[in-house]
Parts: C-alpha cells; structure tokens; sequence
C-alpha cells in the first residue's frame, strides 16, 4: 500500500480531463446554439428557484454551510490519517483497498478486476470520477461493455455525448431530443413513444431492467466514506443506485481521496447541506451505504489520486477540494448558463470547474478556465462548503499568466502596452503629458460622445463595446482650478 500525499504525481491529472478546443473558442460556438441556451437558462432558472425555497427554511443554513468548510478543512488537514483508518476499516469488513496514483492506473485496477470476475460487461452509477479517468474507454478497450444507469448519464451516452452539468449530465437536451435518441438508440422500444417525462422514464426503466439482473459486476462512484467505520455512501434520486450496489456479485467503487469524513456525526451535516444545494429537496429520495464486503458480494475500493495531492499542496487553491458536487455554482453562473458545459471541456464544468481542472491537471492545460468567469461572486454564495471561488480564480489568474510569459519570447502586445502605462505612471510629468495627449481624442465620437471604432490593437476593444470620449478637461486639470 503506498500512500500518494505529499509525493508529486508523474501526470497530475490525466483521463477526460483535457481539453481539445480552448474555451474561448468553444464557449463562442455555444453561444450560437439559441435552443442550448433556451434548455440552460429554463432549467438553471428552476434549479435556482427551488434551491432558494428549501435553503430558506432553515434558520442555520450559514452555521451549516460553516460546519460543512470545518469538517472539510480538516479532512485536508489530515487527510493521511483519515485515508489509512479509512482502508483498515474497510479491510477489517472483508473489502479490499487498491490505492491508484492517476487514470491510468485506477483504470488498470478495474479492467482487471473485472476480467477476474469473469465479466464483460458492468453497471455503473454515482460515476463522476469514472468519468473523470475515462474509465468507460479504457474499459471498451479491454473489451469490456459500460451501462450507465443514471436517467441523465444513460441518456448521454445513448446520444454518444459528453455530460454537460455535474448533476444534470444531459442538461442540454430537452424532451423531445431525448425522445429522439431513446427511438434511435433503444432496442425494442415503441417507436411512438411520446415525449412526457413519465413516458420517457418507463422507456428508460424497462431498458435498465435486464441490464441489473444479469450485471455481475458493478461500478460506482461515492459522495462520501466513513473513516471511523469503513462505510460508504451514494446519494442519488433514482433507485439504480440500489440496484447497482446489491444485485451484482462484485461491487468496484472508484472514490477521490477529498471524500473521506472523519465519522457519522459529520455526515448528518452533509446530509443536509447536498439535497438542498442540488436538487432543492429537502432529504435525498435514495441513500445507499454499505461497510465492507457482505454476504455473496466481493468488494474493492479504489482511491484515486489524480492531481488531488498536487492540488492539496497549494494553500491557495486546496479549499477546491472541500466539493461536494453539488453544481449549486453551476446553477448561479452567468457564464454556465450561456455556454453550457461542453464549453469547458473537462467533466468538471462552471465555476468549480474552472478552479478544479488547472489544478488537477495543471494550469498550462486549460490556461483559458480560471478566466471563465465575470467574478459576480455568486458562486461563493451558493457553495454550501462556502468555497470562495472568485478569490481562488484570480489566484490561478496568475498562474496562468505567469505560465504564459514563460512559454512566450516575445511580450504580447497587451504586455507591451501594460510595459508603456507602467512608464507613463511612474513619472507625474510624463502622466500629465499623456493625459494632454489624450486630448486628442476627441476628434473622435463627437456626435455621440462615445467612440465606437478604434484602429488596431484597440479595435479589438470596440469590436464588442464602446469606449467614452476623453473629457474636455482631465481631471487633474479641473483640481487644480478649484
């Protein structure tokens, strides 16, 4: 057993978490699509309204969110000691601990242990970190068949798609798409099924159901584990959790180390803080735990690593680690709401997303995320962990721009230009030359008193707003006459 904290990661991040298309390139092609829009602003818009009711009627909502960053910090604080209780416990009820560096080898554990149960195919629920290895692939490569069993994943990956929200992956898609890809990609269903979601969900209940009988191994995810005890827990809405995690004769839980809480009394707090901050109710329909292996089921946790230590060791960025998934940030962001998930080519979109995956991965692989942001702050105010994301955005910022300037040569023409202001400040006698020259200026946008058309590199600056027309007088100026 080797224990990653505080050891640096060949590959801090590797699996679905890189991006092909920069997101400024692809958050341009989503804001063409108007019906993508249409389906996030409806549905953020009542996410957010449901959120606000259920969250309201608890007076201490501010003390949980309190207890909720105390729990987490410490478990960051401490994370070596929690884990290793954390596998005795497991050992002790029959499980078995594999402990996994990055994708590659947590995906390397799975296809084998699957192989070993002589399966070639699984049902998977609570997957997000499985999406994040890309174990799916790395499974079809082996070839080893993947069900998603989650309404909202099976639907993106009948659609051959990629999710676009941490808790609603198909987001994007409105009923009548699904519809569409359900008569597409379903066998043996009615080719006129309708497109009300009761409908729909019977399509998609009937299609699981085979899946869960004959499925002799699982693979889930797990919002959170007990180190005291060994347990594990799922939250989810559905009930194929259930099915996944009793029926098959070999349970495989993939978990990121930042999961761990130290007992049961820290549970309650989460408890309450994830169903109101994600899908607004007020207890989650279906929670799952189970401690070790029981009776006629073989269990193995995996503990993944994957860019979570490197990301521990910043003491700027690690408070991204007390996440929940609980995509309230998602719910709030301006930018969310208008270029989707896909924008962010990570399976971690919207604000946490663009703290989360540089860190991760590293900032040279997605330098365009931690700028995926207006910093309205509305995200740290719906964090039911209180991450402050805006504070952690503009740290990484930094980085980024720091990462750049080393890879480049030559300045880039913004540098250059910030290069001659930085000069131009430093001298009142040059400062007061400069704003006399600005004067000049006002030949410009003299019928409206907005200039609407700069001439290279400043065009790039009116090409999307107008800039004012100089005062007649600058400030300065008129001080000194009074």
């Amino acid at each position: 057993m080797t224990v990653f904290l505080g050891l640096p990661t060949a590959s801090p991040g590797v699996g679905n978490l890189h991006a092909a298309t920069p997101f400024p390139t692809a958050a341009a092609e989503a804001l063409r699509d108007d019906q993508l829009r249409r389906n996030l602003s409806h549905a953020t818009r009542t996410i957010r309204g449901r959120r606000l009711q259920t969250v309201a009627e608890l007076d201490d909502w501010e003390q949980l969110r309190a207890a909720g960053a105390a729990i987490k910090d410490d478990v960051l604080d401490h994370l070596d000691r929690y884990l290793l209780q954390l596998e005795r416990a497991v050992t002790a009820r029959g499980g078995t601990v594999h402990w996994a560096r990055d994708a590659a080898e947590a995906n390397a554990i799975v296809v084998d242990l699957v192989r070993q149960a002589g399966a070639t195919e699984v049902v998977k629920v609570k997957s997000m970190v499985t999406a994040e290895i890309g174990l799916n692939e790395a499974l079809a490569q082996g070839g080893i068949g993947a069900v998603e069993t989650d309404l909202a994943e099976l639907i993106v990956q009948l659609g051959r798609d990629h999710p676009s929200h941490i808790l609603v992956p198909a987001i994007h898609r409105n009923r009548r798409e699904i519809r569409d890809i359900f008569r597409r990609e379903m066998a043996g269903v009615d080719p006129a099924l309708g497109d009300e979601p009761a409908e729909l969900v019977e399509a998609a209940r009937a299609h699981l159901r085979q899946r869960f009988l004959t499925a002799r191994v699982a693979v889930s995810g797990a919002n959170f584990a007990i180190a005291e005890t060994g347990t594990l827990a799922v939250v989810e809405s559905e009930g194929n959790g259930r099915m996944c995690l009793t029926l098959p004769r070999t349970l495989i839980t993939v978990m990121g180390i930042e999961k761990v809480l130290p007992s049961w009394r820290d549970l309650e707090v989460f408890l309450q803080l994830l169903p109101r901050s994600s899908t607004a109710e007020r207890m989650n329909p279906y929670t799952s735990m189970w401690t070790g292996a029981v009776e006629g089921q073989e269990f193995h946790l995996v503990l993944l690593d994957n860019g979570r230590t490197a990301t521990l060791a910043d003491p700027a960025g690690r408070a991204a680690l007390r996440c929940i998934r609980c995509s309230a940030c998602l719910n709030v962001c301006p930018v969310y709401e208008r270029t989707g998930g896909h924008a962010y080519g990570s399976v971690y979109p919207g604000p946490i997303g663009a703290v989360l995956t540089p860190q991760l991965t590293g900032v040279a692989d997605h330098p365009h995320l931690p700028f995926a942001s207006t910093l309205c702050g509305a995200c740290f105010d719906a964090c039911p962990v209180a991450i402050d994301i805006p504070r952690m955005l503009v740290h990484l910022r930094a980085q980024a721009v720091a990462a750049g300037a080393r890879q480049r040569r030559l300045p880039t023409s913004e540098a250059a230009a910030m290069s001659v202001l930085g000069w131009l400040m430093s001298s009142p006698g040059r400062w007061s030359a400069a704003l006399r020259a600005l004067w000049l200026g006002r030949v410009l946008g003299r019928r409206t008193g907005w200039i609407r058309r700069l001439p290279p590199p400043m065009s790039a600056w009116t090409r999307s707003r107008d800039a004012p027309r100089p005062p007649r007088r600058p400030f300065r100026a008129r001080g000194r006459r009074r």
